[in-house]
């Protein structure tokens, strides 16, 4: 069995300033979200004021008396707090799908999210949506995701020659997606990419093609660099992480691969590892279109934030 008009949500955990807040909810408000739950990681009165007023928004400050009122000292590592946000909500939410996903990311669905839902089997804990990211300086359009599979890896080393070896499907970020979440499961933490179930990996098999995942990782330079530090040291590209391509084949995690190229060619390397991988350089960008893995998705956000937030600009 299905399920008829299914409710769903959205919950992020952000420091990101006001009008980024205000273009994600916006976008999603527009989509249809039932309900967007937004922690905001560190002071922000201004944002507080004005969401709040939207219907639609549950905001909560994850300051030191919302971690008391939780009754554990606040997680270091910002994907600690992202995962305990996301099952906080998760154990009393009354909606009946939940999704997680960053500031930078924005659902693209073929056809209205509640009706994709809808079709979703009744015994399916959740499903998984793939990403596609952004190309650089290139409004709107985005790089395909790359199914994994035998031709996966020869293909990406033919767009990316320098690079594509070491990295994942030629992403700069993730590649697993996100999840929607049926609500209602038992002993349940979300982890983000994943979710365990009495503490064991609950596996995911079913995936939404309809929904795209479109992912602002990296839409310019300035925003790379701007970003570079702290995911070096303590975001997507911190140690420890496993190698994007096996050790046995040569393989390195982004940490090393990063540190490698800063420690040899200094910020001349990274420039040259971010316009492959962005697609910033116009041959990779032929590459991507003779491949058909070219994409052009149109978010509006300014458009939607004017729509839904008028007073705010």
């Amino acid at each position: 069995m299905t399920q008829d008009n299914p409710t769903w949500g959205i919950v992020c955990t952000t420091r990101a300033p006001l009008d980024e807040i205000l273009r994600f909810a916006a976008y999603h408000i527009d989509l249809g979200v039932d309900r967007l739950h937004l922690f905001l990681d560190g002071p922000n009165r201004r944002a507080v004021r004005v969401l709040r007023q939207h219907p639609k928004i549950e905001i909560r400050v994850c300051n030191e008396a919302f971690w008391q009122r939780r009754g554990i000292e606040r997680p270091e590592k910002h994907q600690v707090r992202q995962s305990h946000n996301a099952t906080f909500i998760y154990r009393q939410t009354d909606l009946d799908w939940l999704l997680h996903i960053d500031i930078d990311e924005f659902l693209w669905p073929i056809t209205p999210v509640q009706a994709i839902l809808s079709k979703i089997p009744a015994d399916v804990p959740a499903a998984r949506i793939r990403p596609i990211e952004a190309l650089s300086g290139q409004d709107d359009m985005y790089k395909a995701y790359i199914p994994s599979g035998p031709d996966r890896v020869r293909l990406v080393e033919q767009i990316y020659p320098n690079y594509g070896g070491f990295v994942l499907g030629g992403f700069l970020s993730h590649v697993q997606g996100k999840l929607f979440v049926r609500s209602g499961l038992k002993d349940l933490k979300d982890r983000i990419h994943n979710i365990h179930q009495n503490n064991q990996l609950l596996p995911i098999t079913t995936e939404l093609p309809q929904i795209e995942l479109c992912h602002r990782h990296a839409p310019d330079w300035d925003h790379w660099q701007a970003h570079f530090r702290f995911r070096l040291e303590r975001g997507s590209y911190q140690p420890g992480m496993a190698p994007n391509v096996a050790r046995h084949k040569g393989g390195l995690n982004m940490h090393e691969l990063l540190s490698w190229i800063e420690a040899e060619q200094g910020e001349r390397g990274l420039r040259a590892f971010y316009d492959e991988l962005s697609g910033a350089d116009p041959d990779v960008r032929n590459r991507l279109q003779a491949h058909g893995l070219l994409r052009h998705r149109p978010l509006k956000l300014e458009e939607k934030r004017a729509k839904h937030f008028p007073r705010s600009s």
